[in-house]
């Protein structure tokens, strides 16, 4: 099942052609790690106390189970990858574990193709999905979101910009996206619309699409494409794990939060927002966030459907 606009939203690239000063936007999508494993960052995160109130919230069969399943699409450094121990690490799966034990459960984190795994929330396969998603309107249709995080979308191009690339003209460049993120559709539905417009080349192909994010930043260093798009963190821990062979092109644009995925009128949903916000007041948040480096995207304030767009 092919889900649009699957890791976050259509953000304003600030694309601006040299002649007739056309605005495009691109979108933020898909995460990006090294083209091999890397190992999980030092430092440690405090112990998480369960929260006897939270812990009533949770509906009675997950309870009794004892675990949270959550699913990530385990490509997507440094927010959820495999080390290079093989073991699914990363932002999320640090603040799934602590909002399992906040809530007196255990989180088993299974990882899964990204399209798939909104349709196994609704098929009950998994209880959550925290895999970079941003919240948004259409999502909000379907499941419930409850935000945890904020990010904007980046670029990246091999170091030096040897090709010259310019971030406010990407028209005719081959640029690396991962497959069914926002950033792939808004190659088809805006980047390459507004170029054939103004009378240039197009993005070719709609875009060079892959299906893991590792394999995004791979053909970037490879010199396959000459750019790639995806969602801050990941650009900025692509550019980090690839030893200086990438550099980031032009900003970071249109911020917008992520969610994590729950099933549409889940009385979880409510524990999982509450979880969030004990995790925030008590500290844990923020060391989860400075142990990923992924501070800049800290909220204070966690709600249930609350997509800006």
């Amino acid at each position: 099942m092919t889900v649009r606009n699957p890791r976050t939203r259509l953000f304003a690239a600030g694309a601006v052609l040299a002649t007739g000063s056309l605005l495009l936007t691109a979108c933020g999508s898909s995460g990006s790690s090294s083209p091999s494993g890397a190992a999980s960052p030092s430092g440690s995160v405090k112990a998480v106390t369960a929260d006897a109130a939270l812990a009533a919230l949770v509906p009675a069969d997950v309870k009794s189970s004892g675990k949270l399943v959550v699913a990530v699409d385990a490509s997507y450094a440094p927010n959820e990858f495999k080390d290079d121990k093989g073991n699914i690490v990363g932002m999320d799966v640090d603040l799934a574990n602590a909002i399992a034990q906040k809530l007196g459960l255990t989180a088993t984190v299974e990882n899964s193709p990204f399209t798939a795994i909104i349709p196994g929330i609704s098929a009950k396969k998994f209880q959550l999905g925290m895999s970079s998603f941003t919240d948004t309107k259409e999502r909000e249709q379907t499941v419930d979101m409850v935000t945890y995080f904020t990010a904007g979308t980046s670029s990246a191009v091999k170091k030096g910009n040897p090709e010259k690339v310019s971030a406010d003209d990407l028209c005719g460049k081959k640029i690396a996206v991962q497959t069914g993120t926002t950033q792939a559709d808004a190659i088809k539905d805006t980047i390459n619309p507004a170029c054939s417009k103004a009378g240039k080349a197009t993005v070719p192909n709609d875009g060079d699409k892959f299906d893991l994010q590792t394999d995004v930043t791979t053909a970037l260093v490879s010199g396959r494409d000459q750019v790639m798009m995806a969602d801050s963190p990941v650009i900025d821990y692509a550019i980090k794990q690839t030893n200086g062979q990438l550099e980031k092109l032009g900003g970071t644009t249109d911020s917008a939060p992520y969610g994590v995925v729950v099933a549409k009128g889940s009385d979880l949903t409510k524990a999982v927002q509450g979880a969030i916000q004990a995790l925030i007041a008590d500290g844990t948040y923020k060391s989860i966030l400075s142990k990923w480096g992924v501070d800049a995207g800290a909220v204070d304030k966690s709600v249930i459907n609350g997509a800006t767009s």
